[in-house]
C-alpha cells in the first residue's frame, strides 16, 4: 500500500462536484481521511472583478470561488495508475476543453504526495493547503 495526499477543488457546482469526486475516489482509495472543505478566491483568474465572500456558502451556480479539500489515504495503485484514474474522474465530471474555455472547473484532482515523493510543489505554499494540512495530523 502507498500513502497519498490529494487536493480536490471545484469552482462550478462546487459542493455537488466535490461530493461526486469523493464517491469516485472511494473506488481507488483505502481508508480516506478528508479535511473540511473551505472556500477560496481563484489563484489564476481572468475575472476582472472579484466579488468578496459574503457568506460561508455562496451560490454554487454564480460563484467564481473554489471549494477546496484535501484527502489523505492509501492506495494499491502505482503513481502513474493513480494519476490516470484522477484524470479519468475529472473527465467523467465534465472537465474538458469547453469547460476550460468558459473558466469552469467542475473538479480538479491533484496528487500532492505519493509515499515520500511530492508533486505540485508551488501548491504546497498556498494558504488553503497550509490551513488544511494540520487537520490530517490529528
Amino acid at each position: 500500500m502507498h500513502s497519498v495526499l490529494i487536493s480536490l477543488a471545484s469552482n462550478h457546482e462546487q459542493e455537488k462536484n466535490l461530493s461526486e469526486a469523493r464517491e469516485a475516489l472511494a473506488q481507488v482509495l483505502v481508508s480516506p481521511v478528508y479535511t473540511s472543505a473551505i472556500w477560496t478566491e481563484p489563484y489564476h483568474s481572468h475575472i476582472s472583478h472579484l466579488t468578496p465572500l459574503t457568506s460561508s456558502h455562496p451560490s454554487p451556480h454564480t460563484s467564481h470561488l473554489y471549494l477546496n479539500q484535501l484527502v489523505y489515504a492509501q492506495t494499491d495503485l502505482d503513481c502513474d495508475e493513480l494519476n490516470s484514474r484522477l484524470k479519468e474522474i475529472e473527465k467523467a465530471q465534465g472537465r474538458n476543453d469547453e469547460a476550460r474555455r468558459q473558466g469552469l472547473v467542475p473538479v480538479d484532482l491533484d496528487l500532492l504526495q505519493y509515499d515520500q515523493q511530492r508533486f505540485h510543489l508551488r501548491d504546497w505554499q498556498r494558504p488553503y493547503i497550509q490551513q488544511l494540512l494540520p487537520e490530517l495530523s490529528n
